[in-house]
C-alpha cells in the first residue's frame, strides 16, 4: 500500500497548516555526503506513483523529484564527508535533517520526521514516525529529493574518480566498490570514520 495522506490531513484539522515531512539518504554509504530533504505538499495535490524511494525505479524517482519541486516547497540539507568524521553518522544525519527545516520558506508549523528521533533542540512541533516514507506522502516526497539529490553529488564525483563505481553504487558497500579501495585506497570523499571506507573490507 502506498503512503497516505493521513497523517497530514489529522495535522490540518487540528490546525496546522504547514506540515513537513523530513529524509534522509546515505546513511548507509561508505563515501560521499549524507543529504536530507523537508517537503510541504499543498493539500489538494495527488501525486501519482509517490512511494518509498526505495521502491521506485531511478527513472521515476527522477520524474517524481521534478514534478514535487514544481508544486511543493523543498529544501535541501548536506553534511559533508568530513562533518560525518566530526560529529559520526547518527549526529550529522540529524544536523542534515536540521539544515533541510531551517531552509524551507516560509518555516513549517510541523514536522513528520522518518525514523523514532528528532534532531536535537527542535523546536517545532513534531511527530517521528518509524518507516514513514512507506506512510506518510510528504515523508515520501522528501525520501525521493533526498535520494535524488545525493545521486546527483554521487553521479558528479564519479567523474572524478570513475574506479569506485559510484555512478552505479551511489557510495554503497558492493563488492566492485571495496575491490577499488583494496586496490587504490580511499579517496577525499571517503568516510575515514567508517572503518570498511579506510581500507577495503578488513
Amino acid at each position: 500500500m502506498p503512503p497516505t495522506l493521513s497523517f497530514e490531513n489529522q495535522l490540518l484539522s487540528e490546525g496546522y497548516t504547514r506540515i513537513a515531512g523530513v529524509d534522509e539518504a546515505g546513511r548507509g554509504c561508505l563515501a560521499g555526503p549524507v543529504v536530507a530533504a523537508a517537503v510541504v505538499l499543498p493539500r489538494d495535490v495527488v501525486l501519482d506513483g509517490l512511494d518509498d524511494s526505495k521502491k521506485v525505479r531511478p527513472d521515476q524517482r527522477e520524474q517524481l523529484a521534478r514534478e514535487i519541486r514544481r508544486v511543493a516547497s523543498v529544501s535541501v540539507g548536506i553534511c559533508s564527508e568530513d562533518e560525518i568524521d566530526e560529529l559520526n553518522i547518527l549526529w550529522a544525519a540529524m544536523e542534515a535533517m536540521r539544515r533541510a527545516v531551517f531552509g524551507l520558506r516560509p518555516h513549517p508549523d510541523y514536522l513528520l520526521i522518518d525514523g523514532n528521533r528528532a534532531y536535537p533542540d527542535c523546536a517545532l512541533p513534531h511527530q517521528t514516525v518509524v518507516k514513514g516514507d512507506a506512510r506518510s506522502s510528504s515523508i515520501a516526497a522528501a525520501s525521493i529529493i533526498a535520494k535524488t539529490e545525493r545521486d546527483r553529488i554521487m553521479r558528479r564525483l564519479h567523474k572524478e574518480h570513475p574506479e569506485y563505481h559510484w555512478m552505479t553504487n551511489k557510495g554503497y558497500p558492493t563488492p566492485p566498490h571495496f575491490e577499488a579501495l583494496e586496490a587504490l585506497g580511499p579517496t577525499p570523499y571517503h568516510r575515514r570514520s567508517f572503518k570498511l571506507a579506510r581500507g577495503g573490507s578488513a
